[in-house]
């Protein structure tokens, strides 16, 4: 069920009608019609649906409900904390991340700066907004939240270290600064038949936003993502809340409200 199949559940339900649900909300009814027919909700909106429910928003957002018996913690925009209660399982594509990988490595890899850290930021920012702007990762990995932000899951030390049997890439450890650092270095050019046009293009945007801030500008700017923010620690990041961002992460075009 989709987030809004849900809300509009919730309501039938409560036996309430559109217009009084819009008046709980401050909305206009066909604001709130809208969301009913498909239009994603903004955060505030799910916040306070989430309030008046008596729901989890990550309950909300992934269209299942697990009731609770105690209330919501407010939440704003990007400085409070979310339960999320799902552990997403998505499927990896091993193609497309080695693609990537390989790609990102050849373009920025001898960069002084991209160790590993830089690496893992750079591909939860290309898979998070390229969700973002069309609702799907281009390498499917998992991302769990840590203290210096997203790290990729499992699937990731697996396919590297596969990478490595075969001769596709090698690792090494540099200094840089007075820190030790991972650096991945390609041995052999990505073909990239796995990656379309539109996901190489978005790559190389990244590249050219990202590829030359530190580790510390990259897990700061991680620490800001809604995303991240409402995470558990050590828990999988829920990509949906990429429709949540406050404007110093997202990267889509906001729509006006109706």
């Amino acid at each position: 069920m989709s987030t809004t199949e849900l809300i509009k559940k919730l309501r039938e339900d409560a036996g309430l009608t559109q217009q009084e649900i819009a008046e709980k909300l401050g909305l206009a009814r066909a604001t709130y019609a809208a969301i009913e027919d498909g239009r994603e909700p903004r955060l505030g909106t799910i916040k306070e649906l989430a309030e008046f429910y008596q729901v989890a928003p990550g309950d909300l957002v992934d269209g299942k409900i697990s009731r609770i018996h105690e209330p919501i913690s407010v939440y704003e925009r990007v400085n409070k904390t979310i339960t999320e209660k799902r552990e997403l399982k998505p499927r990896t594509n091993p193609d497309k991340l080695r693609d990537v990988l390989l790609y990102l490595t050849e373009k920025i890899g001898a960069k002084p700066n991209v160790g590993e850290t830089v690496l893992y930021k750079l591909l939860y920012f290309i898979d998070f907004d390229y969700y973002e702007k069309n609702e799907r990762s281009i390498t499917g990995l998992t991302y769990i939240k840590n203290h210096f932000g997203p790290t990729p899951a499992g699937a990731f030390a697996k396919i590297v270290s596969k990478m490595e049997q075969d001769g596709d890439i090698e690792t090494a450890e540099t200094k840089y600064y007075t820190h030790k650092q991972k650096k991945y270095l390609p041995r052999r050019r990505a073909d990239l038949k796995s990656l379309s046009a539109d996901e190489l293009a978005h790559i190389d945007w990244e590249i050219e936003r990202l590829g030359d801030k530190s580790a510390n500008e990259l897990s700061d700017l991680s620490h800001l993502d809604t995303p991240w923010v409402v995470a558990e620690h050590g828990k999988p990041i829920n990509p949906k809340f990429v429709f949540y961002r406050g404007t110093k992460t997202a990267v889509a075009e906001p729509e006006d409200e109706l």
